[in-house]
């Protein structure tokens, strides 16, 4: 981000957790679909994942990739292009659950699609991945938060600090799946990039090196662009970025109530 702070708000997948349903296990056909192959499981489904937080719906699980601004140009980039830039990614998730680059060559805020490539998938001398399980909290009645005004979760690993009194330059990737019931919101404020897919359509679009900026997706009233259906189970991706300094927000406060790790 410029100059100014940033409040760090990881809210990602801020929704999470109460109650699950019966457990049942879903195809692509009943649960809008999985194009890589990934199972969905109902939100009550029985796998175990091994950690507690994520068995209980009490909260996500993240990949976080570690970068080097110098040894990829997108990461604290020479230009201080502090603005939203929509439109970066593609409409719809990618065959491999990716988001898709949009723009044919370089932006004000990106160098191209090989760079872009790199951002979520494991990448030799270029990355370092890390898996980190991000804790959900009731924060009222029926709404569920994940809130960071400093969201650090590399400091001192990977790549390290670099001289900087934090780590700023990373990725997070989460996947997970939700039941639709009917009403559900989910808010998400923070920066740099945030992308949020549901049932594989883009729902929320904050591309851009950026100060702290809000979404929003109301399920209820994008049904019919996202292609969900009440009483079904949708996969949820969620891809951010933190590239540039000097601070790191993510906030996320959501109705959902239980998401399940595929």
């Amino acid at each position: 981000m410029g100059p100014q702070p940033r409040s760090a708000l990881i809210g990602l997948g801020a929704a999470a957790l109460a109650a699950c349903g019966p457990s049942d296990q879903l195809g692509d056909d009943d649960a809008g679909g999985a194009s890589d192959g990934r199972p969905l499981t109902d939100a009550g489904g029985t796998g175990t994942d091994g950690d507690p937080l994520l068995d209980d719906c009490r909260a996500l699980r993240a990949t976080v990739r570690d970068f080097s601004p110098t040894t990829h140009v997108d990461f604290e980039p020479p230009s201080d292009s502090d603005f939203a830039y929509p439109g970066l990614v593609r409409a719809m998730l990618g065959s491999d659950g990716k988001p898709v680059y949009a723009p044919s060559g370089a932006t004000p805020h990106t160098a191209g699609p090989s760079q872009f490539a790199q951002w979520y998938n494991d990448t030799a001398g270029v990355n370092q991945a890390f898996t980190i399980p991000l804790a959900l909290t009731e924060s009222s009645p029926g709404r569920f938060t994940y809130d960071s005004a400093a969201f650090y979760p590399l400091d001192g690993m990977g790549f390290g600090n670099e001289g900087r009194p934090h780590n700023f330059h990373f990725t997070t990737e989460i996947h997970t799946t939700f039941r639709y019931e009917g009403g559900e919101v989910f808010n998400f404020r923070g920066d740099d990039d945030l992308w949020l897919f549901i049932n594989e359509q883009l729902a929320i679009d904050l591309g851009g090196l950026h100060p702290e900026l809000p979404g929003s997706v109301n399920l209820d009233a994008s049904a019919a662009a996202l292609g969900i259906q009440t009483g079904r189970v949708y996969r949820m991706d969620i891809f951010h970025a933190e590239r540039h300094t000097d601070a790191s927000n993510f906030h996320v406060e959501t109705t959902i109530d239980c998401f399940i790790v595929p």
